[in-house]
C-alpha cells in the first residue's frame, strides 16, 4: 500500500513494485508470472517488495491480457439445499487451491431461471460452468450451455449436452441395496416418494426400486413423483397414509421430501420404526443426534462437487471431457424394523 499528503490509501501497483526491488517492470512481470529466465536474487528482491507493500495483481489487467478470468460459474438448482451448498463447496475448495474463484448462482428450481444465470455468468466471461439444474427436459438450457463454447461439468446430471463432463452418483447401487434389506425384513408394500421423474438421481432412484423389487413375487412398490420439496412429501405421505393397507415403508427421495414426511407421520400419529419403517436419501444434518437415528442413502456431497472441479481443471488444461461415477451406499440407523404385519 501507498499514500500521498492529502490523498488517502491507494493499492500498490507493479511500477511500485519495480521502484521499490530497484528493477525494471518487465523483471517484475516475469517474476509474477513463474517466468523460467530469471535469477534466484532477482526472484527474492521482487518478491520481497511485494510482501512489503502488500501487492495484489490487477485481476481485470490479467484477464484483458490472458483472455482468463480464472472464475468458475456454477448454477445450482436450490442453494438453500444442503446437498447443493455442500457440493458447491467441495467445488470451491479445490478451485481455490488452483488460484479459481466461484461465482455461485441460484436458479430456483426453475428452467427460465437457469437459462438467465447461464448466460449471466458468459456474459461476465468466466471461464467454465460447473452445472446441476432443477430439470432435465430443457432445450435452453442445453442450447445456452453449448452456444457458450466453455468448459462444462454437469454434476448428477445427463441434460444431453454433447462434450461436457460429468461427475454422477451411483444411486441405483443405494436404492438397490436398502429395498434388498426391507424385502428381508418381510416389507411387500414399499413406497418410494421421489423427485421429478426427468431429473437423474430420481430416475435411477425409481428405476432401481422396481428392479430390485421384480425378483420377489409380490412385493410392490408404488413412486410417487413430484418436486424435491417438503410440500410434495407430506402431500405424497398424507395420501399414502390414510389408506386402508398404507405401505410399510416409505423411502423419502431427497432430505427436503423428508421434511415433509416427517410432518405427515407426526400428523397421523405414526412413528418410524414402530408404524412403518422410513428411509431417506442423502445425510441430514445433526441426523445422527435424532433418536432412532435415521437410516441412509448415503453419498459424500463434498467429494461430488470436488470431482466435478477436478473435471473442470482437466478440461481448462486441454483434456477430454470424461464421466466419473461415485459411489452410494446404505447406512443402517435405527427406522427401519420388520413390517408391522410380521411383529
Amino acid at each position: 500500500m501507498t499514500s500521498e499528503p492529502g490523498n488517502a490509501t491507494k493499492l500498490a501497483g507493479m511500477k511500485d513494485v519495480a521502484d521499490r526491488a530497484g528493477v525494471a517492470m518487465s523483471s517484475v512481470s516475469r517474476v509474477l508470472s513463474d517466468h523460467p529466465d530469471v535469477s534466484d536474487r532477482m526472484r527474492e528482491k521482487v518478491l520481497a517488495a511485494v510482501e512489503e507493500l502488500g501487492y495484489e495483481p490487477d485481476v481485470l489487467a490479467q484477464s484483458l491480457r490472458t483472455g482468463a478470468t480464472r472464475t468458475i460459474g456454477v448454477v445450482v438448482a436450490d442453494i438453500s439445499n444442503q446437498l447443493f451448498a455442500e457440493i458447491s463447496h467441495g467445488a470451491e475448495t479445490v478451485l481455490r487451491a488452483q488460484g479459481y474463484s466461484t461465482f455461485v448462482a441460484n436458479s430456483l428450481n426453475d428452467p427460465e431461471i437457469a437459462v438467465k444465470q447461464l448466460r449471466m455468468l458468459i456474459k461476465r466471461r468466466v471461464d467454465g460452468l460447473l452445472v446441476s439444474v432443477g430439470e432435465e427436459d430443457g432445450g435452453p438450457i442445453v442450447d445456452a450451455i453449448a452456444n457458450s463454447g466453455l468448459p462444462t461439468v454437469l454434476i448428477d446430471r445427463h441434460l444431453g449436452t454433447a462434450g461436457a463432463s460429468r461427475v454422477l452418483s451411483d444411486h441405483r447401487a443405494g436404492m438397490s441395496a436398502v429395498v434388498e434389506k426391507l424385502i428381508d425384513l418381510g416389507h411387500t408394500r414399499i413406497a418410494l416418494i421421489n423427485g421429478l421423474p426427468n431429473v437423474l438421481p430420481a430416475m435411477e432412484r425409481a428405476a432401481a426400486a422396481k428392479a430390485a423389487a421384480a425378483s420377489h413375487p409380490g412385493v410392490t412398490i408404488e413412486v410417487l413423483s413430484g418436486a424435491f420439496s417438503s410440500q410434495h412429501g407430506e402431500e405424497a405421505t398424507r395420501a399414502l397414509v390414510a389408506r386402508a393397507e398404507r405401505p410399510t415403508a416409505i423411502v423419502a427421495g431427497s432430505n427436503q421430501i423428508l421434511v415433509g414426511v416427517y410432518t405427515a407421520l407426526r400428523e397421523a400419529g405414526l412413528s418410524a420404526p414402530h408404524d412403518l419403517s422410513l428411509v431417506t436419501c442423502d445425510p441430514v444434518p445433526l441426523a445422527e443426534f435424532m433418536t432412532p437415528a435415521l437410516d441412509t442413502i448415503w453419498r459424500d456431497r463434498q467429494e461430488l462437487g470436488a470431482m466435478a472441479a477436478t473435471l473442470m481443471l482437466e478440461s481448462l488444461r486441454g483434456g477430454e471431457p470424461r464421466e466419473v461415477v461415485l459411489p452410494t451406499e446404505y447406512r443402517a440407523g435405527g427406522c427401519i424394523g420388520p413390517a408391522p404385519r410380521t411383529r
